[in-house]
């Protein structure tokens, strides 16, 4: 997935093709493309935004429910299921740090910038939608880390540390931008309760 004719359009277009056909790792491909295109400086509009959450989570929620099945299994502890859930650390690691590398790199600081500029002009309507994209985006990254600290159990203090810090940006910006029944707001509540 390389020469996908590089139109915005085309790119969404393949996008929503890979959810219609359930190729969700095709999907977070695809997505990467679109967020590093033009080094994130396109705000991903509301569909997008779903349409990367929903690629993100579905590829990762398949590898955690594997996870899961093998850490409760009877032979948990034979030395060959400790190496297969290895394999699977390595690809929740792989998949977490990759969305969240797109998230802070490039979609946070964007979106943030873009927020700032809105706030600076009064313009209540972007300041609103900025104000949810970042949320999105905090919500987002802290779910990441949240399931790190899941797998990692080494590392759990510092993930939950980061997925702490990131739900509490988002948790600002929702009681300041989201009315209560917003449904970024209650995942973001129910996820940060968890």
């Amino acid at each position: 997935i390389k020469d996908l004719g590089r139109s915005r359009e085309n790119l969404i277009l393949i996008v929503k093709a890979a959810e219609s056909a359930e190729r969700y790792e095709d999907m977070c491909k695809v997505m990467k493309i679109l967020v590093e295109w033009n080094e994130g400086k396109t705000p991903l509009d509301g569909e997008e935004r779903n349409l990367l959450s929903v690629a993100y989570k579905n590829v990762i929620g398949a590898r955690r429910a594997s996870y899961r099945c093998l850490d409760a299994g009877e032979n948990k502890n034979a030395k060959s299921i400790q190496n297969y859930k290895a394999v699977i650390e390595a690809e929740v690691e792989k998949i977490s740090i990759e969305v969240i590398s797109l998230l802070e790199k490039f979609l946070i600081p964007w979106a943030e910038h873009l927020f700032g500029g809105a706030k600076t002009e009064q313009n209540h309507g972007e300041v609103k939608r900025q104000g949810e994209a970042i949320s999105f985006y905090y919500k987002m990254a802290g779910d990441h880390y949240r399931y790190l600290a899941e797998i990692f159990k080494t590392r759990k203090p510092e993930y939950t540390k980061k997925a702490q810090e990131a739900y509490v940006k988002a948790k600002e910006l929702v009681t300041d931008y989201l009315p209560t029944t917003h449904p970024i707001r209650l995942g973001l509540m129910l996820n940060y309760s968890v």
